[in-house]
């Protein structure tokens, strides 16, 4: 544990509420403390992994999305403003962040995550959040992760259902395992509500937030599913593939 950064008088004081929780502690806060995890993107359900990561502490966050801030992002991207329309998206979540925990390291990246930089930005942090509305970007840093040993938490949604995992390179399912080719017909744009897509980011920011603190159980080796509409919630196991081009016996 000597090797953790200490938590400063205000960190103690700001984190206190949660220091108390078992198996937590301050060492969880320090771990918190020393890690980086990368969000792609940071809309509906990626702005809310970064906002409950940096409330509750982590110590840096890479975003990665690209463009300008819409009027018809408003309804669900909570770390956009009004003010901000027409300005990068990357800009607005930063000073949003920054405004909220002070002591979280912000880096920005305002393009999303593609062949030419998913590598790097893999390589820079320890957790991969994948929160891309295309298949073919969580696809993407699902390789990217698998390849570097950087275990990643695919968060998705759509209308009023959401789903959820985790991936551990070596141990557990990856995502091509689920999906080894994009959907068809799949669009970027579909219907969302806010209360929605920070429902997935929330459960998404909290297995960041076991894996990197080591409490609880991470979501592995099984998909959490919901529908709002009746509330109904639902894990069911999914299977390594050998024929996996990414994680099977196809990829050695």
């Amino acid at each position: 544990m000597s090797h953790l950064p200490e938590l400063t008088a205000d960190e103690r004081s700001r984190y206190e509420w949660q220091l108390w929780v078992r198996d937590f502690g301050e060492e969880g806060q320090r771990r918190l403390k020393s890690a980086t995890v990368l969000v792609s993107r940071i809309g509906g359900v990626g702005g809310s992994v970064a906002m409950q990561l940096a409330a509750a502490g982590i110590g840096r966050l890479i975003l990665a999305h690209g463009g300008d801030v819409r009027q018809n992002d408003l309804n669900r991207q909570l770390l956009m403003t009004t003010d901000w329309i027409g300005k990068p998206r990357v800009e607005s979540a930063a000073r949003r962040l920054r405004e909220l925990n002070p002591h979280v390291e912000i880096e920005v990246v305002a393009e999303n995550v593609n062949d030419s930089n998913a590598a790097e930005l893999v390589r820079r942090c320890d957790v991969v959040v994948s929160a891309a509305p295309l298949f073919a970007e969580r696809l993407l840093m699902n390789r990217e992760a698998v390849l570097q040993r950087k275990p990643l938490v695919d968060s998705a949604m759509y209308e009023l259902e959401g789903r959820l995992t985790t991936i551990i390179p070596g141990q557990t399912p990856c995502l091509s395992c689920l999906y080894p080719e994009p959907p068809p017909n799949w669009k970027r744009e579909f219907p969302v509500f806010a209360a929605v897509s920070s429902t997935v980011g929330s459960l998404a920011a909290m297995e960041v937030i076991k894996l990197i603190a080591g409490v609880g159980e991470p979501l592995t080796g099984r998909l959490l599913t919901f529908d709002l509409r009746d509330m109904s919630f639902r894990t069911v196991p999914i299977a390594r593939q050998s024929d996996c081009v990414v994680c099977g016996e196809a990829a050695k």
